[in-house]
């Protein structure tokens, strides 16, 4: 698939005011080993792409898969992974500060839209008034799903919405619809019993979706969405392992691998090359947010 490339050179993650273990049995510096990678989504084609490139540099990886987000986290935390790849920035400060971990990036990926979609209305304006919409129940994804929803005309948060907003944050009687929560992976389960669904870029093409079906949908080259930037992440201490750096790199560089990531995302990702220090600096500032709110 022809896809143009579409990557973003940061320098500078802007400080948002944002309202935002065991031995490893990972490839170290040394070069030797398996480096055991989890993710959500293991069957989009682009994985396998990747583990043939990093084999190409010498480095043995395997993919694990995860069927729900709240799992590789407390995986990686055990030893039982050495990366994951799955989250962006406001997803693992809010793990960091709920499990009392420390975990860090070691590197960016891309941003993906979060889309609205539909199997009985073709647009947001045909959605009828009190009717019912999903979204995902995790934190982070929910905040970011009202946000969608705000910017859709569907609902009204309290202060304008932020990335902690929750269902107590909606203006019930400012909003066209109500809202429900779901498991991320089951919002997509839910459309025909619903009006429409916020569904992750994770779940789209399972569920015989297209991105281009999206009825709404945030914009991925907002500044306000770097804290939404996917990365790699490992356990405190390792972002300089240089095995792990250049499994970033080859994420980042190979054009084979970016045309199986945006032939799996509808081509929506945009790829994003943010230095180290700067996604940690995010990820405290969101993390000092998050504990802030209690």
């Amino acid at each position: 698939m022809n896809t143009r490339r579409r990557i973003l050179s940061i320098t500078a993650v802007p400080l948002l005011a944002l309202s935002m273990a065991a031995c490893s049995s990972a490839a170290g510096d040394d070069g030797e080993g398996t480096v055991k990678i989890g993710v959500v989504g293991a069957s989009d084609p682009y994985w396998a792409t990747y583990t043939e490139a990093a084999k190409a540099e010498g480095i043995d990886v395997e993919i694990l898969d995860f069927a729900e987000y709240t799992q590789p986290n407390p995986a990686l935390t055990e030893g039982e992974l050495d990366l994951n790849q799955f989250q962006h920035i406001v997803y693992l400060a809010r793990y960091n500060v709920s499990s009392g971990e420390d975990l860090t990036p070691v590197g960016s990926t891309a941003i993906y839209p979060l889309g609205l979609y539909s199997t009985q209305y073709d647009s947001v304006e045909d959605i009828p008034e009190g009717a019912t919409v999903a979204v995902p129940n995790d934190e982070s994804n929910l905040a970011r799903g009202l946000l969608v929803l705000q910017s859709a005309g569907l609902l009204t948060l309290d202060g304008g919405g932020s990335p902690f907003s929750t269902l107590e944050d909606i203006d019930e009687g400012k909003s066209k619809v109500k809202v429900t929560t779901l498991e991320a992976s089951l919002t997509p389960t839910s459309l025909p019993d619903v009006a429409a669904a916020i569904v992750n870029n994770d779940f789209v093409e399972d569920a015989g979706l297209k991105a281009a079906d999206a009825i709404a949908q945030d914009d991925p080259s907002d500044p306000a969405a770097i804290p939404y930037v996917n990365i790699f992440a490992a356990r405190a201490g390792e972002e300089t392992n240089e095995t792990y750096v250049k499994l970033v790199e080859i994420y980042q560089d190979t054009q084979s691998v970016e045309d199986g990531v945006q032939e799996a995302s509808g081509n929506t990702a945009e790829f994003l090359k943010v230095p180290v220090q700067d996604l940690k600096t995010s990820l405290a500032k969101v993390q000092k947010d998050i504990e802030a709110l209690g």
